[in-house]
């Protein structure tokens, strides 16, 4: 199944549900989960090296729309479309990888940069039941980016780490037996050194990588492994907790007054 998992959480619990009592082999396509360094700065949190994690960060910028325009998917909110489910949710679900699900969000900004009836960019607080707290910043209306560039930083008392698809930064007060190699101060591990290698490329290991896990989990019968319909769903209860947060309130461009209007006003 491709993200999102669902755009109503009601139609999630139902689907998980029924996989789960059929006992099906279910995936959805965070691809992200599979990238090296990502999967390392999820180990190295779990670990412990970190110790107690205060803050997370999750980042997610692109090209997508750049001007005004309409009539695809991406334009269309009742299909999946603007940042929020299109961008956002990668974030939301790398946070709830490596730092696990917020309790709640606030302060939420969605804002139609280009866009007129979806959003262009999403920014909020996350709230966790432990007192530690997370920011989500999203926009696909950035053209200073190539291509999709996603980020994860994760705050702790005896160390941070920050990971993107190239390298994962660890910064560690002191050395850590779950970290070897790494001595106080900060290490630097590539993703090409911590991805294995996959039978087929396509696209990217990362993505050769899910598929060929879905594969297995088919010829092993798993149906508790990566990505599943349950862990997917977690990440969309974070994004309805986004849109509850902002219903009625999604800001859209208007035109700005000209010159002459505002020195009118002015000396009116």
């Amino acid at each position: 199944c491709e993200k999102p998992f669902v755009l109503d959480v009601r139609d999630g619990e139902r689907l998980v549900s029924l996989a789960e009592s059929k006992g099906l082999v279910n995936q959805v396509g965070y691809h992200y989960r599979f990238v090296g360094a990502f999967k390392e700065a999820a180990r190295i949190v779990k670990s412990g090296a970190l110790g107690t994690v205060h803050h997370v960060r999750a980042e997610a910028y692109g090209p997508v729309v750049l001007r005004p325009k309409g009539g695809t998917w991406r334009s269309a909110k009742s299909e999946g479309g603007g940042a929020l489910y299109d961008y956002a949710c990668h974030a939301v679900d790398l946070v709830n990888f490596v730092a696990g699900p917020p309790a709640s969000v606030g302060g939420v900004v969605r804002h139609g940069v280009f866009s007129q009836d979806v959003d262009d960019e999403v920014y909020c607080t996350l709230h966790y039941a432990n007192g530690a707290s997370g920011q989500l910043c999203v926009n696909w209306s950035d053209e200073s980016f190539r291509k999709m560039s996603t980020k994860v930083s994760v705050w702790g008392t005896h160390g941070r780490i920050t990971a993107d698809r190239q390298e994962c930064q660890i910064y560690l007060r002191e050395p850590h037996a779950a970290v070897p190699g790494a001595s106080k101060g900060w290490t630097i591990r590539y993703t090409t050194d911590l991805t294995e290698e996959v039978w087929f490329y396509l696209r990217g290991e990362e993505y050769s990588a899910q598929i060929d896990y879905f594969a297995q989990s088919i010829r092993e019968r798993r149906t508790d492994g990566e990505n599943t319909f349950r862990s997917a769903l977690e990440a969309d209860r974070v994004v309805s907790m986004i849109v509850g947060e902002t219903a009625g309130m999604l800001t859209m461009p208007s035109a700005q007054p000209s010159r002459a209007t505002l020195w009118s006003r002015l000396f009116k």
